[in-house]
């Protein structure tokens, strides 16, 4: 069917993020200081996520912290989607797959989609910009990107839109250790605390940097949408969060919309965006909003260039007032509805 007789119902999608919380296979090792999964933790883990993920109910789910992408598209058969309509190329288990040789993540997690619309393409970032490079305090030029974020252009009712999903470095401390992994600093001591926390700012500051360098040269002078949702690790005004949106920039200079990002519970049509009950993680016992959800100015409802609207914003945080140990995933889900003109 083209796209002028699609009604504007018809063209509504539902798109949400959500970390995971180490979703792996059963009986594989992801970090060496835990245990593997066994076949009924594993059973409970996704019977758990999918029907966190089935409260949401979205067309297109970015998803961080997957060490397996068999495990990710066990998650899309049980949300009603085809195992051909997951991607997460850092945790192929496909002996073939020249990114991982079938073995799923290592080292750290990957980001995963799960999208009922056709991929047109899609690009997994690695190395950073020369711009976006930095020297982190005591262990030399930071270079690349962790947990590389993952790109893909979906064809959604006839209109192309990018949706780039990340997962930044967290703000826990980032200690020096050894080639063995043996600890090299005094955790205890509060200055050398403040140093390794200097080292993790600076890495997420860079990884943002060189994240809004790729977005620019796809929004820069286009009238493409891109998406940007995923856990960037910090609160949606921080430095670092608005570094990748710089969507206070458009208060002074509205040529600036063309590249800049907006925060989608901002700028939602159907009510009022409500910060008491918009959280995603809680900090120490405190409520905060680090997984975030930004569109290009094409879905501003005003905008010169509009295609669409952000129809609404919902939170999925009721999970995280349970006990850490009885939680599926430690992050709240965002989803927003979304309508093409």
């Amino acid at each position: 069917m083209s796209q002028r007789h699609h009604s504007n119902q018809d063209k509504e999608f539902k798109i949400a993020t959500s970390n995971l919380l180490n979703f792996a296979l059963p009986h594989r090792t992801f970090y060496d200081n835990m245990d593997a999964y066994t076949d009924d933790q594993y059973q409970r883990k996704l019977n758990g996520l999918s029907e966190l993920l089935r409260n949401a109910g979205s067309d297109i789910y970015a998803l961080q912290e997957v060490w397996d992408e068999q495990a990710l598209q066990d998650l899309a058969v049980k949300l009603g989607f085809e195992r051909s309509q997951v991607l997460a190329p850092m945790a192929s288990n496909d002996p073939s797959s020249q990114l991982t040789q079938g073995k799923g993540a290592q080292g750290t997690p990957a980001l995963g989609i799960i999208s009922k619309f056709e991929v047109i393409e899609w690009q997994q970032l690695t190395d950073f910009d020369p711009l976006a490079v930095v020297d982190v305090p005591d262990q030399g030029l930071y270079r690349a990107f962790n947990r590389p974020p993952l790109s893909v252009t979906l064809d959604v009712y006839g209109q192309p839109i990018t949706v780039v999903t990340a997962h930044l470095k967290s703000k826990r401390p980032h200690y020096l250790r050894d080639e063995q992994g043996n600890r090299l600093e005094d955790y205890d001591d509060p200055r050398v605390r403040v140093r390794a926390k200097l080292r993790s700012l600076c890495m997420r500051a860079a990884e943002a940097a060189a994240l809004r360098i790729f977005m620019i040269d796809i929004l820069r002078n286009t009238n493409h949408p891109l998406i940007l949702l995923g856990d960037m690790n910090d609160v949606t005004d921080s430095v670092t969060t608005q570094l990748l949106a710089e969507t206070s920039e458009v208060i002074y200079d509205k040529t600036m919309r063309d590249v800049a990002l907006f925060d989608a519970a901002r700028i939602q049509t159907s009510y009022g965006w409500m910060r008491d009950v918009a959280y995603t993680h809680l900090y120490q016992g405190m409520p905060e909003v680090i997984d975030q959800l930004f569109v290009s100015e094409e879905f501003l409802v005003d905008g010169k260039f509009s295609l669409g609207e952000v129809k609404q914003v919902d939170y999925f945080n009721d999970h995280l007032k349970k006990e850490y140990d009885n939680r599926f995933s430690d992050h709240g889900i965002v989803r927003a509805k979304i309508e093409l003109s």
